[in-house]
């Protein structure tokens, strides 16, 4: 048994399946699952073993690990071989980096930052008045210029990990971020948990309408059973489902929490988002992405910014808090959409998304949270009215109203964002990059 819920508990940080996760689920509560339980759950474990005839899939399961400073600590070895550097397995943790490149920086003298090659380099005097009269100029010149490098790929590794747990966020809010000791703690709980964590890590289709919603029959099944267990781990279900129902089982101390939390994750989603704002050129007034935009950052981490907004508000509202939205109500952060998606609503009657008038109307987050800008929630709605958006229903001030239940559907193989029939091909249309910019293109022979 404890093999399954590790298997998991594993697989909240990683983009298996929902049938995978499923089957698994089946696994852990075997006879413990009803006939009714047991049909609606086959409807999706079934496919862990075969589909139309296959029965695996070409896409990764993992997110994007940022890559560490592996082979610079190698170099460095070799270097500064009376240091202790930080083993293989550590390289890719910055809590253990900063005090080694600290500390090699200290054997030649360097200030920590001052890394300009013509103006922080010591000339010969002032490398004898250091004590490294004996290193020659071009050794000091290979440990200058690889502490350098190193810094800044510090900052660069720093930077990389929190986009990953903001892409985290975006996806399944706080799944990654559970304690194993309380998502073992009810298995009722632990099977809710990973499947909807596995559904909500599917990644977007290239679609002109709204992408599947989490919450499907299986989600609401096994929520179910969460209901009548009388062990339900209620703080572990609500770093994934933060709903009124849910919320409402916690204690005041642990709606707190989540408060603390989701503030402090918005304060620095806020701050990378200035950050990648002030570095490009991204149309506010339609957030259609043009060349050169990063649209894959800002995307991911606009993701983020609205989960964790949707979750502070909705532990306002538990917390009977929602007051404060009368003088801090932040807005939504738009995605950037895809040209050819944007002619695609066009042609099929539509138009930009009315919330896009909104977001371009209302103070960025980052002003907000900095206090340089106002943005109320009497404000909010009063952009909303005059842009034809309803403020409530469109979670602009208030948590989104209750969503209907999503039919299960297989998880579609995609190449881009594009569904295609079959693993196979879709690992070889990756191969041969036939997809460039969602469109197909057929390789010449």
């Amino acid at each position: 048994m404890m093999a399954t819920i590790d298997d998991l508990y594993s697989s909240l940080a990683r983009r298996l399946r929902p049938e995978d996760v499923a089957e698994l689920v089946r696994q852990e509560l075997g006879a413990a699952l009803s006939s009714a339980e047991s049909t609606i759950l086959d409807r999706a474990a079934r496919g862990a073993h075969a589909r139309g005839g296959w029965a695996y899939s070409s896409m990764s399961t993992e997110f994007q690990q940022p890559v560490g400073l592996a082979s610079q600590v190698r170099t460095a070895r070799d270097l500064f071989p009376a240091l202790a550097a930080p083993a293989d397995a550590a390289c890719d943790e910055p809590a253990a980096l900063a005090p080694y490149i600290a500390a090699a920086s200290g054997t030649i003298a360097k200030s920590p930052g001052a890394s300009d090659f013509k103006r922080h380099r010591l000339n010969r005097p002032d490398r004898t008045a250091a004590g490294l009269g004996e290193l020659s100029k071009r050794q000091y010149n290979k440990r200058f210029r690889l502490l350098g490098r190193m810094e800044a790929k510090l900052v660069t590794l720093e930077r990389e990990i929190r986009k990953r747990e903001y892409t985290l966020v975006a996806k399944s809010r706080l799944a990654s971020r559970i304690a194993k000791a309380d998502f073992v703690a009810d298995r009722d709980s632990a099977c809710f948990i990973a499947y909807l964590t596995a559904r909500a890590n599917l990644r977007s289709v290239f679609t002109n309408g709204a992408q599947a919603r989490p919450y499907d029959e299986i989600a609401d099944m096994l929520f179910a059973r969460c209901r009548r267990s009388p062990t339900a781990h209620w703080w572990a279900v609500a770093h994934v489902h933060p709903v009124r129902e849910v919320l409402d089982r916690l204690t005041d101390e642990q709606k707190g929490r989540f408060l603390a939390v989701w503030f402090d994750l918005l304060a620095g989603i806020a701050e990378l988002l200035r950050s990648v704002w002030e570095k490009s050129r991204f149309d506010r007034a339609t957030m259609i992405v043009k060349r050169g935009d990063d649209s894959t950052t800002w995307n991911a981490i606009a993701g983020a910014w609205n989960k964790a907004r949707e979750s502070w508000i909705a532990v306002l509202h538990a917390l009977d808090m929602d007051a404060l939205l009368d003088r801090l109500c932040p807005g939504k952060v738009l995605r950037l959409m895809a040209a050819d998606v944007a002619y695609w609503h066009r042609a099929s009657g539509g138009g930009l998304e009315p919330d896009t008038a909104v977001w371009a109307a209302l103070p960025a987050p980052w002003e907000v949270l900095g206090g340089t800008a106002s943005c109320t929630r009497a404000e909010v709605e009063a952009v909303c009215v005059r842009c034809g958006v309803d403020p409530v229903a469109k979670g602009w001030t208030a948590p989104r109203p209750g969503r209907a239940v999503e039919a299960f559907r297989p998880t579609p193989e995609l190449v881009h964002g594009v569904a295609v029939g079959h693993p196979g091909l879709a690992a070889l249309l990756r191969k041969v990059g036939v997809f460039s910019g969602k469109t197909l293109k057929l390789p010449a022979s």
